[in-house]
């Protein structure tokens, strides 16, 4: 299976990164997916671009940065979910909280990695388009960089059935779905070596 540059696995995420602090309450008019996304992917990058000299010096800011402005955004438990599969039945409350929070961590790590080798790259949004009674959304974002191939990304997006805010758990780039690729990963080592080894594992790569 084709592993993808760290930079995609960044752009995509990072993009999505406010959702939560841009989204509105059940109560209130909900916020379209496609608003949110271009809002969020202008106020993240924005906040890397002002702090450039920090991170050069000091380069675990990005985690701090991917805390406070990625991981609201992120559906992590839903993404946790999927990639343990079949396996989740088989899971304890426990197991399941200590794997989503494993997944968590490793996330951050990733994203903070990625966002690093950010250098002003032009983002295009995908134009609104009406999602009344829709669950889940698509979204593509392309990537342009001078002197290399526009790259286009599906930003998967769900949308919270209770708070109603829309959350990315998946991003396709080049017909390779991140989520798909790390569940075929992860489920032949929970299988082998079980889901407690594997959460440890993880944790332990984050740090």
């Amino acid at each position: 299976m084709k592993t993808l540059p760290a930079f995609l696995v960044v752009t995509l995420f990072s993009l999505a990164s406010s959702i939560m602090s841009n989204s509105v309450s059940a109560t209130e008019v909900e916020v379209s997916p496609y608003v949110v996304l271009e809002k969020t992917g202008q106020q993240l990058f924005s906040r890397i671009a002002a702090n450039q000299k920090e991170l050069k010096a000091f380069p675990l800011t990005m985690r701090t940065i991917v805390e406070e402005e990625l991981m609201p955004s992120i559906d992590y438990k839903y993404a946790a979910y999927k990639i343990l599969g079949k396996h989740l039945r088989k899971t304890t409350p426990e197991q399941r909280s200590k794997f989503v929070e494993s997944m968590r961590y490793s996330l951050v790590r990733t994203y903070a990695s990625a966002l690093l080798q950010y250098n002003n790259q032009q983002v295009i949004f995908e134009k609104e388009k009406p999602v009344t009674g829709k669950k889940i959304v698509s979204i593509d974002t392309n990537i342009i960089a001078a002197g290399k191939p526009d790259i286009t990304i599906a930003f998967k997006m769900r949308k919270n059935k209770k708070s109603k805010q829309w959350k990315v758990y998946d991003m396709v780039i080049e017909g390779i779905s991140l989520l798909s690729s790390k569940q075929a990963e992860l489920s032949r080592r929970i299988a082998k070596q079980g889901v407690d080894q594997v959460t440890i594992e993880l944790t332990a790569l984050a740090k």
